[in-house]
């Protein structure tokens, strides 16, 4: 609407000055507002002269003309328009004309138009399925014990952040756009490390004396924590290895128990155990639950493929294998523990044990390649769903956007928003800080 400016400084009655400005209030009687009938003003008399002088002050200009009231009331409103007086609006507007060559043809007998319900900004908007905020975000962090902050070249706009520095300003500013979740990813020193991966349960370690420094820091912060041996190991897999190349099974869930304590210990909001071990969901809630430990929950990584994008984190952790890969129990195999990319239904047989053993979330990794695990998985839990959007992932989008190939930022949100689409009630993903700066409208 137009304002109205009104300014009687200069023409205020004699009787009127010297009055307290806080106490006096004019009445009707006092002052006449008067449409001009032929400007869009207002005019305003002064009460005390025999022969008020007027003075038109300009309405403020609008993007569309307002147009002025004639003070009648609702009733003669009505009657005038009963009596045929229609108050004239703008002209109906005329039919778009179709380019020159359009042929002419009949419309098809569609009952439904599908494209009626998106054929504007805000109708698109009103009927949109999927929706995606900050709260979504969990904001993987790699930590090490130096005091800089190291770049991770496969990774741009990533780094190793010194747990005690670095790490703080990059929660700070997470915190600012509404991202309240992390999860830590600790780079642990090479002379830390041993084939049983012992460290990892050391509660004077990396991540125990991280948790509790965020923890002083940020009350508030939901802190997520990584529950495998990989960091600790000196051989680079998730468990213990034999001597002819076995990942041992059990006697890994027997350290990875002893982890999630420590974790919990310390502060740790939920466990995630990312190791692929048979049985382990069940162990280390029995464990936390014998150490008192009841309300931590524990995210498990159900679906966990053994997949080429993981290329880029294990770049920034240092944590390669040292010897065979991730894709069968016999590492000098060519093999791992991690499941076959080629499977679908061994996916459900995951979920079945991992709910049976208490899991709180089930976490589908890699995401955008695996979006029909994700939907499978929704489809048949009442769990919350957890994508991991992993570093390859990540790397291709920004590599795309640096060489301009694509727009970083469009690609960004869009590959988000299909992880929450297929199912995810929330995102593990390197984009976290940035994608909610977009959502939060924030120039950088």
């Amino acid at each position: 609407m137009a304002s109205t400016i009104f300014n009687a400084s200069s023409s205020l009655p004699a009787t009127l000055k010297g009055l307290d400005c806080n106490t006096y209030k004019p009445t009707l009687g006092n002052l006449r507002f008067i449409a001009s009938p032929n400007k869009k003003s207002i005019t305003v008399p002064s009460s005390s002269s025999p022969a008020p002088k007027r003075r038109v002050l300009p309405l403020a200009k609008a993007t569309s003309d307002v147009p002025v009231k004639t003070g009648l009331s609702d009733a003669e409103c009505e009657a005038a328009v009963a009596a045929g007086n229609v108050p004239e609006a703008p002209p109906v507007p005329p039919t778009p004309l179709a380019p020159a060559g359009t042929p002419v043809v009949p419309s098809l007998p569609l009952s439904r138009r599908p494209r009626r319900n998106r054929r504007s900004p805000a109708l698109r908007a009103a009927f949109q399925e999927t929706s995606i905020s900050p709260a979504n975000f969990v904001y993987p962090l790699f930590i090490h014990e130096g005091e800089e902050d190291t770049p991770i070249g496969a990774m741009p706009g990533c780094y190793r952040l010194g747990w005690r520095h670095g790490l703080l300003e990059e929660v700070a500013k997470a915190r600012d756009v509404g991202v309240n979740s992390i999860v830590l990813f600790p780079k642990v020193p090479d002379a830390l490390k041993t084939p049983t991966g012992d460290e990892a349960y050391n509660e004077h370690g990396l991540v125990p004396r991280t948790i509790r420094l965020l923890k002083d820091k940020f009350p508030g912060i939901v802190i997520y924590t990584d529950v495998a041996l990989d960091p600790y190991s000196s051989d680079g897999h998730d468990g213990i290895v034999r001597e002819d190349g076995v990942i041992m099974n059990d006697e890994t869930v027997h350290q990875l128990c002893k982890q999630a304590v420590a974790q919990a210990r310390a502060g740790a909001d939920v466990v995630s155990p990312s190791d692929m071990m048979d049985g382990r969901v069940g162990a280390i809630r029995d464990a936390l639950d014998d150490a008192g430990f009841q309300h931590v929950l524990i995210m498990s990584y159900t679906a966990k493929y053994a997949s080429s994008f993981y290329g880029p984190f294990r770049e920034a952790l240092d944590s390669n294998p040292r010897f065979g890969d991730k894709k069968t129990i016999f590492i000098w195999k060519n093999g791992s523990y991690q499941m076959n990319p080629a499977n679908y239904r061994e996916a459900m047989v995951e979920v079945h044990e991992d709910e049976s053993e208490g899991a709180d979330i089930l976490l589908v990794k890699p995401g955008l390649p695996y979006l029909d695990i994700i939907r499978q998985i929704r489809d048949n839990s009442a769990l919350p769903i957890a994508a991991y959007q992993v570093s390859g992932e990540y790397s291709m989008i920004k590599a795309g956007g640096m060489l301009k190939m694509i727009d970083e930022e469009k690609v960004m949100m869009e590959s988000l928003l299909c992880l929450r689409r297929a199912g995810a009630d929330i995102i593990l993903t390197y984009f976290a800080l940035q994608a909610a700066r977009c959502l939060c409208g924030e120039k950088r």
